[in-house]
């Protein structure tokens, strides 16, 4: 029976539909494939970038490895020279000095970080250091390197940055040094600046009390005036008197000018250390 007209429509429709269908799902397909394939490409691009910058970054971390082992190297090799260092400056020293000098540089420690450089001391047996703030401002990593050449990590405990005066802690037990009463400092009387301008070689500067009371950056008269010299890397370390106490912490020199070095009096570290110490852990340190 031959198909009527309007089935002939029918089926051809239909088969429009399909054939249309059969076409959009292809084209779908390729669009679906080709898209694929791009985020494919871009995926391994993006694999490649990361395994290149791996690699890049591998290769720093192993020049600073490498870096970090020849300074530890160096170091060593300078830790080993202390003796005969700390033999120089007690014959270097004045009669009056060269008697102490062994015992106070043991309580010296030289201060590492990723931007700077400078000295601290120890001012309790538990091995919580005091050195400038400006030593420490702004640093994300720091290191502190014992007497004994051992290098601590660094808890940072507190400052007080109008007197530039921050407060460390190391682990371990160790001798502190004694801080004087500042009150009964003299004018001419001797005194030696304890720092660290090359790292963990350690120097010593002679010289007198020039004058008391003086007013630093903070506006506080609270600085003894002394023409030790005072070297880049001298920064918080200790300014000791002929008993081998600490009568002020190096803070900073008049630019351009040579003997005209100050330092935050003995009585004012005492003060803002124990107020940095009350506030942080609760207690008094000196």
């Amino acid at each position: 029976m031959p198909l009527q007209k309007h089935h002939k429509i029918i089926i051809g429709g239909f088969s429009t539909i399909i054939i249309i269908f059969m076409i959009t799902t292809g084209v779908l397909i390729y669009v679906l494939f080709v898209k694929q394939d791009f985020q494919y490409n871009s995926l391994s691009k993006q694999i490649e970038n990361l395994q290149t910058d791996t690699q890049i970054k591998l290769n720093e971390l192993t020049t600073s490895i490498i870096q970090t082992e020849k300074e530890l190297n160096s170091l060593g090799s300078q830790i080993g020279s202390i003796d005969k260092e700390i033999d120089f400056l007690k014959a270097s020293a004045g009669e009056d000095f060269s008697g102490i000098i062994e015992d106070v540089i043991k309580s010296v420690v030289t201060i590492r970080t990723d931007i700077s450089q400078g000295t601290g001391f120890i001012i309790n047996k538990n091995g919580y250091v005091v050195t400038n703030y400006h030593v420490m401002k702004d640093a994300q990593s720091a290191g502190i390197f014992t007497y004994d050449g051992n290098i601590h990590e660094v808890n940072f405990i507190g400052y007080n940055e109008n007197l530039d005066i921050a407060l460390l802690k190391i682990e371990g037990t160790y001798n502190s040094l004694t801080l004087a009463d500042s009150d009964n400092a003299q004018i001419g009387e001797k005194v030696i600046a304890i720092g660290n301008p090359l790292g963990i070689q350690f120097s010593v500067s002679e010289g007198i009390i020039s004058n008391l009371h003086q007013e630093g950056p903070s506006g506080i008269k609270a600085y003894i005036q002394t023409d030790a010299a005072l070297n880049p890397g001298n920064s918080g370390g200790p300014l000791i008197n002929k008993k081998g106490e600490v009568i002020g912490i190096n803070n900073f020199k008049i630019s351009g000018t040579e003997g005209i070095g100050f330092a935050l009096e003995s009585n004012q570290i005492k003060e803002t250390v124990n107020e940095i110490s009350s506030e942080v852990i609760g207690e008094d340190l000196i």
